[in-house]
């Protein structure tokens, strides 16, 4: 009873109390109930406002019993309340601590590391603290002096949590771990075989399979080699290539034990190594075959008037006479970068960057710069003829041209050239906007150039039209880094392949990408010395090696599967992808208005009947571009 009658009366008071608190207001000539400062609204009106209500009702819950609203996602209540304030306040606190700590030591309560690290923790909270309060630039150090410096640890450390504890095996950011997984264990020489079959959800949009024949052939019978070079076209010197080789990567993009141990693996392996534009340096001279890449800023081939680049034939025939370089590229664009220059600062020249670029002797007072275009030609007519001065200055020798493909009609005049001048290239490199690179502008990564596939159907496509496609060879970049992306790229029109940062992989690479920091932690993109004298050249050379070896046996036995002997008799009616749940579809299929299939001849033939709209409208205003440029 006791009980009862002292909740009854706690009861009573707290009615008591609620009344007092009710006045009557006179609102419009009605009366309204407030309480507490709040409208009590009419009865009628309550069941159209329950959901406001209730959220009403939690929020003073909350705010009574001391509860956070914190919103989800939100930043945490006493990081919210944290201020210069508090930051002495809890300053103060941490100095009587570490006064506290010192008279219990005295009396040898304490081992002594403790009071250590509190006066320690102590000091640098004061001296990060004070810091961030002097300083005018950030609002948030202003703000929360010393605790925002735990979002910029995080912060630091996402790509790491990401990679290593976030992102599953089929994530490609941009390679996905399962993709990495394979290269390690091919260049390794390890067993690379999965138990319990695929992994992968066969039936989701965008998977991919190829058609294997029910008379397969002898994976031993497939060709992986491939003549670059047309004796049609002025070629003396043609070069074997394998089917698979690295792509353009140049030394300072990379180190010198790195590219040294990329030009023994080619060596080891019987594949080229494209210098890339950097010009030829002493790490590419050990022994394996490289394609000299010719940028815009003409090193190794040029020389600096009035802080322009331009082309020097007496060193372009020096250095093309060497015995290792089998072929030269003229760099148009790349993939990663299309239509963007560079520019190497003259502080961070050195003697070996000198000499591969052919810079003279110190000391270096201009940058170096690569502009987005070339001062030896600027029309497709212009092109041609250097193709065949630089064939006639290399003594013969196969010549080539990169590009990532952009305006489909800017294409169709260069093979207008082609044919009026009779000058062909010996092959062409169709680079694709997933390329790598050591450091661009994230909108020229992200929304710039063609991406692979498209262009190199476009190029093969639109060369077939021309009547034109014996007469070179077609060599594509991007993403290429097991033995169906290769088959499926060759597919595509490719005759052989290149790929860079899966032979990056092959060397180390853990995709902790700080390409552009100086600090890539295997040594592989940084000219610390440090950190690059890590790298073993022995040891990674064979796994550059065996990582080759590994992928052209795996697209053989894919080749051999599917009842061919030559990778380029694969075609888009020997590979599927899945469109959605439902509808799948040939890569013939997907070629669309935009990237018809061509047999030959097409694009000659009077008004072009079986020529599509789209690109018969190419054809022709490529033409326009190259009679006006005449």
């Amino acid at each position: 009873m006791l009980s009862f009658h002292n909740t009854m009366r706690f009861s009573s008071r707290n009615v008591a109390r609620a009344l007092s608190a009710i006045h009557i207001t006179h609102k419009n000539g009605s009366k309204q109930a407030k309480l507490s400062g709040r409208t009590l609204r009419p009865l009628s009106t309550v069941k159209k406002s329950t959901h406001a209500s209730e959220e009403d009702n939690m929020m003073d819950t909350h705010q009574n019993t001391g509860m956070s609203t914190r919103l989800p996602g939100g930043i945490p209540d006493f990081i919210e309340k944290w201020n210069p304030a508090l930051f002495h306040q809890v300053g103060y606190g941490l100095g009587a601590a570490s006064m506290a700590s010192l008279g219990i030591l005295a009396n040898d309560m304490l081992h002594p590391a403790l009071p250590a690290t509190i006066i320690g923790f102590t000091a640098i909270y004061w001296k990060v603290g004070t810091d961030d309060l002097k300083q005018t630039n950030h609002t948030l150090r202003n703000n929360f002096p010393f605790l925002c410096h735990m979002r910029y640890l995080f912060e630091s450390i996402r790509p790491e949590i990401q990679q290593y504890l976030i992102e599953s095996d089929a994530d490609a950011t941009p390679f996905s771990r399962s993709m990495r997984s394979t290269i390690y264990q091919r260049s390794k020489a390890q067993s690379d075989t999965r138990a319990l079959g695929t992994m992968r959800d066969v039936y989701e949009e965008g998977y991919e399979w190829g058609a294997h024949s029910m008379f397969p052939a002898d994976h031993h019978d497939v060709k992986t080699r491939v003549k670059v070079g047309n004796k049609l076209n002025g070629c003396l010197q043609p070069y074997s290539a394998s089917i698979f080789n690295i792509s353009a990567m140049s030394y300072g993009a990379l180190s010198g034990p790195a590219v040294t141990a990329l030009n023994k693996g080619a060596e080891r392996g019987g594949f080229y190594h494209n210098t890339g534009e950097g010009g030829i340096s002493k790490f590419h001279l050990n022994g394996g075959d490289i394609v000299w890449n010719v940028g815009t800023g003409y090193f190794a081939c040029g020389k600096t008037v009035d802080g322009k680049r331009f082309f020097d034939e007496e060193m372009f025939k020096e250095n093309s006479a060497k015995h290792a370089v089998k072929m030269i590229e003229i760099k148009l664009s790349q993939g990663a970068k299309p239509a963007h220059g560079g520019i190497l600062p003259a502080n961070k020249i050195t003697q070996e960057i000198s000499d591969a670029r052919g810079l003279g002797p110190g000391p270096w007072t201009e940058d170096c710069a690569s502009p987005p275009y070339h001062s030896a030609f600027s029309t497709p007519k212009q092109l041609c003829e250097f193709i065949l001065k630089l064939r006639t200055l290399s003594g013969g020798k196969p010549i080539g041209f990169k590009l990532c493909i952009g305006q489909p009609k800017e294409l169709a005049s260069l093979f207008h050239a082609m044919i009026d001048t009779d000058i062909y290239p010996d092959f062409i490199t169709i680079d694709g906007s997933e390329g790598g690179t050591g450091a661009a502008p994230p909108e020229f990564q992200d929304s710039m150039g063609m991406p692979m596939a498209e262009g190199l159907r476009l190029a093969d496509n639109m060369l077939k039209g021309a009547g034109i496609r014996n007469r070179l060879k077609l060599i594509a970049a991007g993403k290429v880094y097991n033995g169906f992306s290769l088959v499926r790229t060759m597919a595509n029109g490719a005759d052989l392949c290149n790929a860079a940062r899966a032979f990056m992989f092959s060397l180390g690479c853990i995709q902790a990408l700080k390409c552009n920091a100086n600090t890539c932690p295997t040594g592989i993109t940084t000219q610390n010395k440090n950190l690059s004298s890590g790298l073993n050249v022995s040891n990674k050379s064979v796994r550059v090696s065996n990582f080759h070896a590994a992928t052209v046996l795996s697209a053989s036995e894919i080749v051999a599967a599917m009842g061919h002997t030559n990778p380029r008799h694969v075609t888009g009616e020997d590979l599927w992808k899945r469109e959605n749940g439902i509808h799948v579809s040939t890569y013939s299929d997907m070629h669309s208005k935009y990237l018809p299939v061509m047999d030959g001849g097409e694009l000659l033939e009077e008004g072009m009947p079986k020529v599509q709209k789209k690109m018969k409208g190419w054809w022709e205003e490529g033409k326009v571009i190259y009679d006006s440029m005449n």
